[in-house]
């Protein structure tokens, strides 16, 4: 049995599925995957995860599920920002970011001819650094999408 709280957030909870409001925007996730039970507690500010006759395999799902619900409130609060340099030492990489932020194209990468085409997530801001040289900033609520973006690129 979990629980957390944060005071500048609100959840909502229908079935399994987990909505988190906050002042940077709503996140969303469902987790009908995984049988446990989850009930709302403190007027949707607590959230109680449960599983029953459940063994060890099972019993880790309860904390990845209450970390994935503590990430979605660090996102709504604050954010998540992920900073990537391009570093090279004989063929220089060029990134350029296309599509107002949709589109990462990689041209150069160890040599090739071909540019690398990188599509970004919705809700993942892609920047980049005007004070250090060859780096890029990713900006988003969820971690998942901020994390996938900057593993593709990679």
């Amino acid at each position: 049995m979990s629980r957390f709280l944060v005071p500048a957030v609100k959840l909502t909870l229908k079935g399994r599925k987990v909505t988190v409001k906050g002042p940077r925007g709503v996140l969303t996730k469902d987790f009908s995957h995984v049988r446990l039970d989850l009930q709302l507690l403190n007027d949707g500010r607590k959230l109680r995860a449960e599983m029953w006759f459940g063994v060890r395999k099972s019993l880790a799902c309860i904390r990845t599920v209450m970390s994935s619900v503590q990430n979605m409130m660090t996102g709504v609060t604050k954010g998540f920002v992920r900073k990537m340099r391009m570093v090279y030492a004989h063929f220089p990489i060029a990134v350029t970011i296309e599509n107002d932020g949709k589109l990462v194209s990689v041209r150069n990468f160890l040599g090739e001819k071909k540019p690398r085409d990188v599509p970004i997530h919705d809700g993942v801001k892609v920047t980049r650094s005007d004070d250090v040289k060859d780096e890029i900033t990713l900006v988003g609520n969820d971690v998942t999408a901020v994390s996938q973006a900057g593993m593709i690129l990679c």
